[in-house]
């Protein structure tokens, strides 16, 4: 049996190199040491502004929503048993996505700093009691084609809501809001999301054991004592609070949740609660490391995070199509 632990050392000492290079890099590059004494005996007040006020919070919001992510990927993908399976997949994210925009197309965002958070998670909730209810009793395909489903309606409402868009300021910040960013988030935002974060991940890997016997089939899970019905519930329900959570705060980022177990399932035994957390960190691994490069490249105006993530995602797409063709009989 091939033990995660060095892997999940390695990835944490990788994140720690690249959360202390989101505190340097930007328009405006600090220097370690400004940020040592920044961080531990007190810099300029200039610095300490950005430090504190702008980039660690972003970084910390980068690291908690790649893990969710990440994680998120891993346990959806055991449960489905569906290497391409992700956060989307279920309808979350798009429920999520669409309550972040009614609050800002009815002008709740301006209203009160906290409407199109708790308005993302809301519609991430929705979305997936309305999956759960659509797929409940017809198996893991009826719960996919659910989740499509969702999404699908999600979608089509995001698109009416930008064609009946009130101003051209309000179908602006729709579409800002869904490209998917973390600049200009704060602590507010940091301490919106990490309760959510923390509890549906606990959710999540609490059903690592449970995902190792359904990986032998479901009739041999069932005979094993796992109750697939309480099983999907717990894996929706945590799902639901991390992603939605994430997604309601940094807008659609998307082929983290699948890129990340993808990476990390080669260096374990490939069983589900092996991959669990360091899936987790590769999330937040690659993420991070996403958002840094957003702030590098310089083609005017800052590139959106959730077009970075999708413009290397896709490429991945291509490899797994062509590795499937290679391995196909």
């Amino acid at each position: 049996m091939r033990s995660s632990f060095p892997m999940i050392v390695l990835l944490l000492a990788l994140l720690s190199i690249l959360f202390f290079l989101s505190l340097l890099a930007g328009r405006v590059w600090i220097p370690p040491s400004e940020v040592f004494s920044g961080l531990f005996s007190g810099g300029t007040e200039l610095s300490e502004i950005i430090i504190f006020e702008l980039r660690l919070p972003r970084a910390v919001l980068a690291v908690v929503i790649g893990a969710s992510l990440g994680m998120s990927g891993a346990v959806l993908q055991g449960l489905t048993r569906n290497p391409l399976a992700e956060p989307f997949l279920l309808g979350v994210s798009a429920g999520a996505s669409l309550g972040a925009v009614i609050a800002i197309y009815f002008g709740l965002a301006a209203m009160f700093a906290a409407a199109t958070p708790f308005l993302g998670i809301v519609g991430a909730f929705s979305a997936t009691a309305i999956t759960f209810a659509l797929g409940r009793g017809g198996g893991t395909l009826a719960l996919i084609l659910a989740g499509a489903a969702v999404s699908g309606l999600g979608g089509a409402l995001i698109a009416l809501s930008l064609n009946l868009a009130p101003n051209a300021n309000a179908a602006y910040e729709i579409m800002n809001w869904l490209m998917g960013s973390l600049s200009d988030r704060s602590w507010d935002h940091v301490f919106l999301v990490l309760p959510f974060v923390l509890i549906g991940g606990a959710i999540l890997i609490s059903t690592g054991r449970a995902l190792d016997a359904l990986s032998l089939g479901e009739t041999q899970a069932q005979s094993l004592g796992v109750d697939l019905l309480h099983l999907r519930l717990l894996v929706l329900f945590g799902t639901a609070i991390a992603v939605g959570s994430a997604t309601s705060v940094a807008g659609v980022i998307g082929f983290i949740g699948l890129v990340a177990p993808h990476l990390i399932r080669p260096w374990t035994d490939y069983q589900p609660s092996h991959v669990i957390i360091p899936a987790a960190l590769a999330g937040a691994v690659l993420l991070l490391g996403a958002d840094i490069a957003t702030r590098i490249i310089h083609i005017g105006p800052e590139l959106k995070l959730g077009v970075f993530t999708s413009l290397i995602g896709t490429p991945f797409f291509f490899w797994h199509v062509v590795k499937l063709r290679k391995t196909a009989p």
